[in-house]
């Protein structure tokens, strides 16, 4: 066996991550003598375990856990694999029940065993050789999480750490959590009152505030002017359609899981929509096309609704109902390769304005194993066809090998935030499959009718989860042209009030989002408001400020710049709004 300093590093940290989880789990143990064990395997950044306890966990815990976990690893204690029959196994864990539960599902009549000191655990392993070989880690915190992510089975507690191979990579990775708690875009919601949820009437369902309403509607003015200059036509569908059209769509068959469950209407069966292509399939049949009229290019907001796992919903990143930045290109053949390199301009275009420098392309095919649509051959085709669009734009990719969706490869963009984490956004699919179970038709030149290709496309992926995203991304700070308040006027005292107005509406008149704050609160005291609601720009104003026409400017970076006229203030937010910065 080889020893652990020779093995590659990933999997060195597997076996330690691993064993640190088994560490872990004999402290809940001494803790906690009556708790139920359930898994505890390695993750990307640590450990998490599972266990079934008596009281639910709180952050006071954490550190008597971690002590007793400490106290473990200096004893340098090794790890012994042992192999024994299931019946020896059962005797073992005779008050585990979930341990038991998966001793029946194991295949063959003898299981494995990983002890160190007194606690033994059911694994496969591997594991270090010695407790002491863990190296630095830290509890993070404590979730829930369903046995076997099943939500009929009982809710235990999920125990959160991280490991690394030196302290340095513990505390920078430490610092990178602390910063991505502190642009977690369900707080920034709340603090900025753009967004809530209410789980008793529907988890998963997002309530957009007043501001948060005003981001979302900028975005998607944009989203439509930049659309409409690119001979994109919008269009409105149906939120529901009969049971028939998804059976011909084929998401009956493929995507059921993820639909909600029927409805009956007046004896016929209908479904929400859980995608807008159907529909969209819909108005390119409602009459004779012509070659001519290619490629047409449909493009809408549409709200679709997927049913998720409770268990999975993170704020606006995973939700039930949503807004897709969707589109649907029908074309022909010669047409297909230069609409999706105009597609990966686009996105490139939005990515610029929203301020992502970075970004991965994945080119996602089908597998050797999976449920797809149509032929090996038109698959070889389809995937050709976005690999040679991809090459010809200079785009470094990665392959994702099973990565396709039923009907068709597709192009998926991660971008690439501050933290520098990985979001899914735009996806640009290919797809004969629908064309053909919708007998989709053109008339040709020679006045025979051929079947047209379709492209699925979204630039954003949906509003919901694109502001989660640039919510973080920004910590809450937006950027002039998109904040939903873009400059706060602040009269010093009462007798102020009057020219605070006249201010705000001089701004207001050259199309900026202004407020004033009237409230009988002291100066600093509303710049100190501002400055936590994230507004770009205050404008203070007093009595000089009065005499000549001007305010005094503050950034919500604590920078002040003075008094200054109010048409430079002008000049300098329309500018400054107008180039998206």
């Amino acid at each position: 066996m080889a020893q652990l300093d020779q093995l590659p590093k990933e999997e060195r940290l597997y076996r330690m991550r691993h064993s640190a989880a088994h560490v872990m789990a004999e402290a809940v143990l001494k803790l906690f003598p009556e708790a139920k064990l359930g898994i505890g395997p390695p993750i990307d950044t640590g450990f998490y375990y599972d266990f079934d306890l008596p009281r639910p966990l709180t952050p006071d815990d954490l550190p008597q856990i971690e002590e007793l976990m400490r106290e473990r690893v200096a004893s340098d204690v090794p790890f012994i694999r042992e192999e024994v029959s299931k019946g020896e196994a059962q005797r073992l864990f005779a008050d585990q029940p979930y341990k038991l539960e998966l001793i029946e599902e194991l295949p063959g009549d003898t299981v494995s065993l990983y002890r160190h000191g007194e606690f033994v655990d059911l694994c496969q392993g591997p594991h270090v050789e010695r407790t002491g070989q863990i190296p630095p880690f830290k509890l993070i915190s404590v979730a829930g999480a369903y046995w076997r992510g099943d939500e009929s089975r009982p809710m235990l507690q999920r125990i959160y750490g991280a490991l690394f191979e030196t302290a340095e990579e513990l505390e920078a990775h430490l610092r990178l959590l602390e910063e991505a708690q502190r642009r977690d875009h369900r707080r920034l919601g709340r603090e900025l009152d753009l967004f809530s949820f209410h789980e008793e009437y529907g988890p998963g369902l997002v309530y957009w505030h007043p501001k948060g309403a005003l981001v979302r509607a900028i975005i998607e003015d944009f989203w439509r002017k930049e659309h409409l200059k690119r001979g994109y036509e919008l269009v409105y569908t149906p939120h529901i359609g009969k049971a028939a059209l998804w059976h011909t769509s084929g998401h009956l068959d493929f995507y059921a899981e993820n639909m909600y469950p029927p409805m009956d209407i007046d004896g016929q069966v209908y479904y929400l929509k859980p995608m807008n292509c159907p529909f969209h399939i819909q108005i390119y049949r409602s009459r004779v096309r012509s070659y001519r009229e290619l490629p047409i290019r449909l493009a809408e907001l549409g709200t679709v609704y997927r049913l998720e796992r409770s268990g999975v919903l993170h704020g606006l990143l995973r939700v039930r109902g949503f807004t897709q930045d969707d589109a649907h290109i029908f074309c022909r053949p010669d047409q297909v390769r230069e609409e999706i390199e105009g597609c990966l301009d686009f996105m490139l275009l939005f990515f610029q304005a929203f301020g992502f420098r970075d970004f991965r392309v994945y080119l996602a095919v089908r597998g050797d194993e999976g449920h797809y649509a149509g032929s090996p051959e038109e698959w070889e085709m389809a995937q050709e066809v976005l690999r040679e669009a991809v090459e010809a734009r200079n785009l470094p990719y990665l392959l994702d090998v099973g990565g396709a969706v039923f009907y068709g490869p597709k192009i998926d963009v991660k971008l690439v935030d501050v933290l520098g984490r990985e979001w899914q956004c735009t996806t640009i699919q290919f797809d004969f499959n629908l064309p053909q179970r919708f007998e989709l038709t053109y008339v040709a030149p020679d006045g025979s009718r051929q079947r047209p290709y379709m492209i699925h496309r979204a630039m954003l992926g949906s509003m919901e989860r694109f502001l989660g995203v640039l919510l973080e991304h920004y910590g809450g700070a937006f950027p002039l042209w998109l904040a939903p308040v873009q400059a706060i006027v602040i009269p010093i005292a009462d007798r102020h009030l009057v020219y605070a107005q006249e201010v705000a509406q001089q701004l207001r008149e050259a199309g900026l989002r202004v407020e004033v704050d009237g409230r009988p609160e002291r100066m600093q005291a509303k710049i100190r408001d501002a400055q936590l609601q994230k507004i770009p720009y205050m404008l203070v104003v007093g009595d000089r400020e009065m005499r000549e026409g001007a305010a005094s400017v503050r950034l919500r970076s604590g920078q002040d710049l003075g008094p200054l006229p109010l048409t430079d203030i002008v000049t300098r937010l329309v500018a400054e709004a107008s180039r998206r910065q």
